[in-house]
């Protein structure tokens, strides 16, 4: 799960970690309320949406004086932001952060990652702040820090110092920028985050380290275990099929192809979409129902399927291991007849029941075409959906 700036700065403060003084505004009239109780000479107001590069975007933009405050927050209420992460359809800024602009020294990078290679939470960092960090391992590698922290250890002072040592902060900083590491890898392993990125980490020019943004990632699998973070979830920058997968327990990610799969397990899934993408076409969507799919798992998958008007074809690839293949027949049968399917259907199953399964498919009456392979079913969907050869 992702949450806010103004959100991931909470959480940050609630750590005794240094954060701008500021608020969230849902409107032009609370923005600049916020900056006059702020009273700073310099005011940011910036948009808040689940997206990186919003800076670029003119979702960033700093006021001078009060009376600048309005303008640019009319300006900037209400924008279609357009990222390298949001896509070319952008998203709608409805919501801001007024907080006051701090004098920069220099930026750094700073994160926490789980690294499921080493089995250990990874802090990278570098001198070269406000970049996209992708940026920067590809034209200057030898300026990213790595350090990997055992979480049977935990956090060292150690693991600071070499950190603050790597990115050449004075002599007199050391010790805040540790004491500040060892906060940000507390919160990380106590609310079960994937990701924690500040990017920039500033020092001040009076020698101050101040997180001046801030993103978050969360376990999903962990969010039971905290309520406060579950609160922070804004369904408006989810995109609506997700959430209703994720109402039934599906993993659903939407993509911006046409041939919309529907897969038990993740791994198969993953073959699956590249083996379309081989056969000439493009998934619509990841679509995982899970090893225990049952009739009305696949009714539902079958439905956000059919409400994505980007798919003009589907393609069915069950392995029945947990799950038997005439049950997902009968899943698929029920679904077609209600959802009134309009796109060309190819499955294929494989494993336990599935010739029972093929059999109630092909005596069916629907309009669909059964495959005996993955390569054989990609083939046939690709082809029939229009976007590959006959």
């Amino acid at each position: 799960m992702n949450i806010h700036e103004f959100q991931a700065k909470q959480l940050l403060a609630r750590y005794t970690i240094p954060v701008p003084r500021g608020r969230r505004a849902d409107t032009v009239a609370e923005a600049v309320a916020i900056a006059n109780e702020l009273a700073a000479p310099i005011t940011v107001v910036k948009a808040q949406i689940h997206a990186g590069g919003r800076g670029k975007a003119g979702g960033v933009k700093l006021a001078k004086s009060r009376d600048q405050v309005e303008p640019l927050a009319r300006e900037i209420l209400g924008k279609t932001l357009v990222t390298p992460q949001t896509g070319p359809q952008g998203k709608v800024v409805k919501k801001l952060l007024i907080e006051e602009g701090v004098s920069i020294g220099h930026e750094f990078y700073l994160s926490l990652v789980v690294d499921r290679a080493s089995a250990s939470i990874a802090v990278i960092a570098s001198r070269e702040g406000g970049m996209e960090i992708e940026e920067v391992a590809a034209t200057h590698p030898d300026k990213i820090v790595k350090v990997f922290i055992d979480p049977t250890v935990g956090y060292q002072p150690f693991h600071g110092r070499r950190v603050a040592f790597a990115l050449g902060l004075p002599k007199d900083v050391v010790n805040a920028f540790v004491k500040l590491l060892g906060s940000l890898y507390t919160m990380f392993t106590a609310q079960d985050a994937s990701l924690v990125e500040i990017n920039p980490l500033v020092l001040t020019t009076d020698q101050r380290l101040i997180a001046l943004d801030a993103k978050m990632n969360f376990d999903d699998n962990g969010l039971f275990r905290h309520e406060d973070v579950r609160a922070f979830r804004d369904l408006d920058e989810e995109e609506p099929l997700e959430i209703r997968a994720s109402e039934h327990n599906l993993n659903y990610v939407k993509l911006d192809g046409t041939i919309g799969c529907m897969v038990n397990g993740a791994g198969l899934a993953m073959a699956t979409m590249d083996v379309v993408k081989l056969a000439g076409g493009s998934p619509a969507n990841f679509l995982d129902v899970g090893g225990g799919a049952t009739k009305e798992t696949v009714k539902e998958a079958f439905g956000i399927l059919m409400a994505d008007p980007n798919v003009r074809g589907v393609f069915v690839n069950i392995f029945g291991g947990i799950v038997r293949c005439e049950r997902i027949a009968g899943g698929i049968i029920d679904a077609t007849r209600e959802v009134h399917l309009s796109v060309p259907l190819v499955v294929r199953l494989d494993g336990t029941n599935a010739e029972e399964g093929k059999k109630m498919l092909a005596s069916s009456g629907l309009n669909l075409e059964v495959a005996n392979t993955m390569w054989e079913g990609a083939q046939r969907i690709v082809a029939l959906s229009g976007k590959g050869p006959a």
